[in-house]
């Protein structure tokens, strides 16, 4: 089953522009589809949460990254800060997806 996206107005794609997709394209409510939106993000993000990677066959990786503390630079003073350690999400889009952005492009 193939989507279409043709109804969106905005560069940016929503939680609730996917729920009102999954309502239109294949027929659960409104209710069921907004439901099932929030399930499938809350699900990766526990998963984030909780140290996992989350790979999502034919889209991508998410994966959680442990950065280091650093010294860092305030820009706009030049004043020498600490920046802390800090867990970071990280994305990594698998192969099929790249080939498909990459067949895109080649049209212009």
């Amino acid at each position: 089953m193939e989507l279409s996206f043709d109804t969106l107005e905005t560069p940016a794609l929503t939680k609730a522009q996917l729920a009102e997709l999954l309502f239109e394209q294949i027929g659960l409510n409104k209710r069921e589809s907004k439901d099932m939106i929030d399930a499938f993000f809350d699900l990766i993000a526990q998963r984030l949460v909780e140290g996992e990677d989350v790979k999502i066959s034919g889209f991508g990786n998410f994966q959680i990254r442990t950065k280091a503390p650093r010294p860092g630079r305030n820009p706009r003073t030049g004043e020498e800060v600490a920046i802390g350690a800090r867990r970071v999400v990280t994305f990594h889009a698998s192969h099929k997806l790249k080939e498909q952005i990459q067949g895109d492009t080649s049209e212009g």
